[in-house]
């Protein structure tokens, strides 16, 4: 499997951003740390051998991005506008500044798949909800929907609403965007199990909305047994991409 270590500036947030990439063809897999996790997480917790079929035989291609959580929405010290802000250039970096690279360096110009688990899972949902344009596939383990999570009752501000997505899909009426979402893959998934109460209840607030919307989703509730840990990400991530092959999306 070829694996490459990456770093560039980024001009939105005025730093060097590190990323790795696993595998030499395929469909680009952009792949957000859970809460506060580094670019290696996903290496690390044995995620990359989990999915090794899909990117040794060129069906993925993957890229694993670093976070900055602990400077935005787990700031507990910074207000919920700022740390919403900094988010939103932590975004402009990833849609303007990584995407690009992605492209050329995948020779790649159709649309991305994005994943992660747990905040991962939030952020791949985000992601792709408010840049459909760009991802065209979701799978969204684990995840929180709602940004109350991080910062209470403070969606007046709009920095905040917008990445909120049990709010701004609630209230999405533009038809640009829900046949962007009708065209594209939808997988939401969680346990039953052990730590995984506020993604069992943000995973239903996404059924009912999008189930509202006449959006297309696959929402998949998992065993009991199926807790919030690693163990279980490894077992459904390939479980997913399997069914995508399937069904000739991959």
């Amino acid at each position: 499997m070829r694996v490459e270590y990456h770093q560039f500036y980024s001009s939105n947030l005025g730093r060097n951003m590190e990323f790795k990439s696993y595998g030499h063809a395929g469909k680009p897999i952009v792949v957000f740390p859970s809460s506060g996790g580094r670019f290696f997480e996903y290496e690390d917790f044995k995620m990359i051998e989990a999915i090794s079929y899909f990117i040794e035989n060129g069906i993925v291609r993957v890229y694993t991005p670093d976070s900055i959580d602990g400077e935005t929405w787990l700031d507990k010290l910074r207000w919920p506008g700022d740390r919403a802000r900094h988010h939103n250039a932590y975004d402009a970096y990833i849609i303007n500044e990584l995407v690009p690279f992605i492209r050329h360096h995948a020779n790649w110009q159709g649309g991305l798949i994005a994943t992660g688990c747990s905040m991962g899972g939030y952020h791949s949902a985000n992601f792709f909800f408010r840049h459909p344009d760009v991802f065209d596939t979701v799978i969204a383990l684990s995840g929180i929907y709602d940004a109350r999570f991080f910062v209470g009752e403070h969606l007046d501000d709009y920095e905040v609403y917008i990445n909120s997505p049990v709010d701004y899909l609630k209230n999405m009426e533009d038809n640009h965007y829900l046949e962007a979402y009708r065209r594209g893959n939808i997988i939401i998934c969680t346990g039953l199990g052990l730590w995984e109460e506020d993604t069992i209840r943000d995973t239903k607030a996404m059924e009912g909305i999008l189930k509202a919307k006449s959006v297309p989703a696959w929402i998949d509730y998992w065993g009991h047994d199926v807790d919030h840990d690693w163990p279980w990400w490894r077992v459904q991530m390939p479980h997913f991409l399997s069914k995508l092959r399937e069904q000739g999306k991959l």
